[in-house]
Order: C-alpha cells, then structure tokens, then sequence
C-alpha cells in the first residue's frame, strides 16, 4: 500500500548513513540523490534482517516527521543522523555505459528495461504553469528472458487544478482513467516518496542510471510530470533519467534479430492492439474492480506483452506467464491481436443469448449486407417487404425486392 505523506523509506534512510563515508573516501556526491548509485548494491547485498533494521529506524524517524515540509527536508543536501555505526559499503565494480551494448542475443535476452507512464488529470492550455496534473504513474520492468520482473504503482496526490480550470481537468480524467480530483478513497502519494519509491525501485548503479521507454505520443506529458515533481520536491534527477521511445526499441529489436528495420507504422499498430485490454493481473487492483481500461501500469504491461509476442520466439525463449496473460498462452500464435477477449463469462453469454434471440425474431432484412452504391440511387431509402420495414444501401434494396419477387413466385407455383 502506498505510503502516507511524511514518510522515509527504508532505503532512503540507508543512503542518507552511507552519504558520510562516500564523502570520506572522495566521491563526487554532495547529496542523498548523488549517493543513490554508489549504494543500491551494498543494499541489496543486506540481510532480510538488517534490512527490516532500517525499516524500524525510518518508521521511527517518521513518527516524529509527517508533514510535507519534513519530506522534502528529508530529500535535501543534509544527512540524516545516523542512529548506528555507518556500514561499510562494498567496493564494487559497475560496467561502463558504453559497454552495456547488445553484442549478441544473450545480452539482448537478459537486458533490463524500464517501460514507464504518467497519467494526468487533463491537458491544460500552454499559457498555464501547470500543463499537467499527475495523478497516477506506473511502470514495469522487464527482460525477455524473464518477462515482468517487478512492478510499481502509484495514486499521486494531484496539485491544485489552475482557477476555472477543474471542470476541465475532471472531465478529461472522467473520459479515460476516471480517477477523482479530490474525494479519492484510495490513499494518494506525495511527489516527494513517488520519486524516491522510484529509485528504490530501478536502483541505479554506480555511473550507469536505468533507461525508461514510453510511447511516443506519451513522452511530452511524461518528461513533463517527473521534472516537475522533481523541481517541486528538491530531488535533482530530471538530468538522470533518460527517456526514451518505446517505438524505437522494438525497431532495434527487430533489426538485431533480423537485419531488416520493420515500419514504424507496423510498430506502432503492433503496440496498439487491445487485445489484453480486458486481461487479468494487467491493470492495478482499482482499475480492474471497477471495469475501467486506461490505467497508467496496464499501459505499460500492455507493451510488455506486444514485445513478448513478437520477439520471444525468435529469440528462443519460452512463454511464460510472466511475458503473457495465463489465457492468451492457450491461444499460440493465431491469436488475433485486433480481437478483444474478455475475462468475465457472463458478458460472452449475454452476447450468445441476445444473439439467438435476435436470429430467431429478426427479419432477413437485417442480415442484409449494407453496400455502398455508386449509381443515383439515394442511400437509406426505407422500402416495405413482406418482412417489414428495413433501411438499405443503394443496390441493396435490389436485391432484397428481387428476394421478394422469388419468394411470391415459389408460393404461387
């Protein structure tokens, strides 16, 4: 569950110790967010024990600290004060940025990548100083020998909509993530823990920050959201990240495999398909329960699976149910990914019953094919039949009067 505003993650509070003897031995950190690199291997390297240590000591720092105002100070240049000896961080060694290149389709397979989204509550006009509002951000992480790996999701506690603006922003959020503006039962999290629970989720290593991958048509608003809760919150990371186009590395993709570059028209058709739109364990647990399709960590699977799909087999690797939805696995490759399939039963027997309802009152004319005519004869002329009335295309109506004319001459023969 998200975390309440005022508080420390546990990781947060483990760098704030280190920060002293990395400065010691004259590294060039100045800040909690410059040491983030140089100490997510020392904690992964910690016990479950040592861990759930600094667990106690944030959750008490935090009891003393839960304003807003104590978040951001805890995001600043000073230190916390250790409550314990500083633990020694291991001297690891971390590969350069320039040798992390797919050499070959081992390296392809186990390369990690970050696919991230931002969702706001609506577009603002360009005149404003808040083009967006976030209000939710998810993102996944991901390799094509294992598939989804880990992923994070957050409510965002949104800022305060510009003056005559908030029927405008609600209205936008009522027509894609319906997520409220305010009255929101769900606990919502402030930019300043977003932004640290992000590190703590990537982990950057030393020298080498992670890549994140969005739409193309996303990345504007995306690129706009992380620097703007990082300006607001303190945290210098907006010239870390680097955000890249998700449509470019499934091109690259294919042109490491294949030695042909596809379309990006293809790419872009290819990512989309809605057929895991309705899929189960693809959008958060608030999404799903009410039945709504935009969700910014659904968006992000979303890619994932289209990747899957497409590159898994050529590279060899297996399909799981971490790199597709446990019922599309049964599906093979004939799956059709325009097709939506829904999980809920009921609503593939209302069809099935609605159907045979219809097929048995239904008049023939409504199983006339529509066709667009290309004589002067006008469109959706109504034209009584033996069967009643029915609307028909052009030469459409042709054929349904010379239906009728065959079917009196075979009563009177």
């Amino acid at each position: 569950m998200p975390r309440h505003k005022g508080t420390v993650s546990p990781y947060c509070f483990f760098v704030s110790e280190q920060l002293p003897e990395l400065q010691r031995r004259r590294l060039p950190v100045t800040c909690v967010i410059d040491a983030i690199p140089y100490c997510s291997q020392a904690w992964a390297m910690l016990t479950k024990e040592e861990k759930m240590a600094y667990a106690e000591k944030a959750r008490k720092l935090s009891g003393k600290k839960r304003s807003q105002k104590t978040v951001k100070e805890t995001c600043n240049l000073a230190p916390l004060v250790p409550a314990c000896p500083t633990t020694k961080v291991p001297c690891v060694t971390f590969p350069d940025a320039s040798v992390m290149s797919w050499k070959n389709d081992q390296a392809v397979l186990v390369d990690i990548f970050y696919f991230l989204n931002i969702y706001s509550h609506g577009k603002l006009p360009s005149h404003c100083e808040q083009r967006f509002l976030p209000c939710e951000i998810g993102c996944v992480k991901y390799s094509l020998q294992d598939g989804i790996m880990a992923d994070f999701h957050h409510f965002i506690e949104p800022e305060v909509p510009p003056r005559g603006f908030r029927y405008h922003c609600q209205a936008a959020s009522d027509a894609t993530h319906k997520i409220p503006i305010s009255g929101f039962h769900l606990p919502r999290t402030c930019y300043a823990v977003v932004l640290w629970e992000l590190l703590e989720f990537v982990q950057p290593a030393r020298g080498v920050w992670p890549r994140f991958y969005c739409r193309s048509n996303d990345r504007f608003r995306i690129s706009w959201c992380l620097n703007r809760m990082a300006s607001i919150t303190a945290i210098g990371i907006e010239s870390h990240l680097e955000l890249l186009d998700v449509e470019d590395l499934v091109i690259e993709l294919h042109q490491k495999k294949y030695q042909k570059e596809p379309s990006k028209t293809w790419v872009c058709r290819e990512l989309d398909a809605f057929l895991w739109d309705f899929s189960s364990n693809t959008r958060c647990k608030w999404h799903e329960e009410n039945d709504i399709l935009c969700c910014a960590l659904a968006s992000c699977k979303k890619i994932v699976y289209c990747i899957s799909k497409s590159l898994a087999s050529a590279y060899g690797v297996s399909l799981t149910a971490a790199h597709l939805p446990l019922q599309d696995l049964d599906n093979g490759e004939s799956t059709n990914t325009k097709m939506v399939i829904l999980d809920a039963g009921r609503f593939q027997n209302m069809k099935a019953e609605g159907l045979a309802c219809d097929r048995y009152f239904a008049s023939p004319s409504q199983h006339q094919e529509f066709v667009p005519s290309n004589c002067d004869s006008p469109c959706g002329v109504k034209t009584c039949s033996l069967y009643g009335t029915s609307t028909m295309r052009g030469r459409g109506i042709t054929r349904l009067l010379k239906s009728a004319s065959d079917l009196t001459k075979s009563f009177s023969n």
